[in-house]
């Protein structure tokens, strides 16, 4: 028996969201439901979740907008968030993953997989804080147990996708990882995110690093790799 979570689920439909929290109470995690973005936010406030499932399309607040709010604050920034849509686009997964999302799923779906993707955050989340390490890579650092990236001493802003994918990288200087493997070791199996959304984040890594961006290189036809530029 795993140990039980707080999972809070945000979402305006009503019977969707009392059939994912009978769902998820069965399966032994302790389910709070709410309907709106003003009302996560209160929620997230009074008591920090384990993970939350956010809708995209809320009143009053959307869920992108509740997701970097969230992520914006420092207790609340590790907390796993599994966006629910009906939109499946490649720039609507670019925004709900540079929001801070772990997961993005299209309605409909299956509960069965949604439970799945649910249980797969929760473990990626607990190694994330295990695995905690200072990666570093010519004038490049990144240091995993704070979230905190920085280039020649000074921090940049990563959103957590384009940090994971980047961590990844360093992990094995020199090393080529397909887009495919690159979606599973940094996003996480299962996932579905195109392989022109990760050429989207390694994009916007390489604006980011500045003068260092070509540290990451593309192997044409097969993915990318980072090189350490006194190596």
């Amino acid at each position: 028996m795993h140990e039980s979570r707080h999972i809070l689920v945000v979402e305006d439909e009503l019977d969707l969201a009392e059939l994912l929290r009978y769902n998820l109470n069965v399966s032994g995690h302790n389910a709070e439901v709410v309907h709106s973005g003003q009302a996560a936010l209160e929620a997230v406030a009074a008591r920090k979740p384990d993970l939350i499932i956010l809708d995209v399309m809320l009143p009053e607040i959307d869920g992108i907008e509740v997701a970097k709010r969230i992520k914006a604050t420092t207790e609340t920034a590790d907390v796993p968030i599994i966006f629910l849509t009906a939109k499946s686009s490649d720039e609507d997964q670019i925004r709900g993953l540079d929001a801070g999302g772990d997961d993005y799923v299209t309605k409909p779906f299956s509960v069965k997989v949604l439970l799945a993707r649910v249980v797969a955050a929760l473990r990626r989340s607990a190694k994330g804080s295990a695995d905690s390490e200072i990666l570093e890579l010519g004038s490049v650092r990144l240091d995993t147990d704070r979230h905190e990236a920085m280039v020649d001493g000074s921090s940049i802003r990563l959103t957590l996708t384009e940090f994971r994918l980047l961590a990844t990288l360093m992990a094995g200087p020199g090393r080529v990882l397909s887009r495919r493997g690159l979606i599973s070791n940094a996003i996480g199996p299962g996932i579905t995110v195109t392989e022109r959304t990760i050429d989207v984040h390694i994009a916007a890594i390489r604006k980011k690093l500045g003068e260092h961006g070509s540290m990451i290189q593309t192997v044409r036809g097969v993915g990318y790799r980072i090189v350490d530029p006194e190596g």
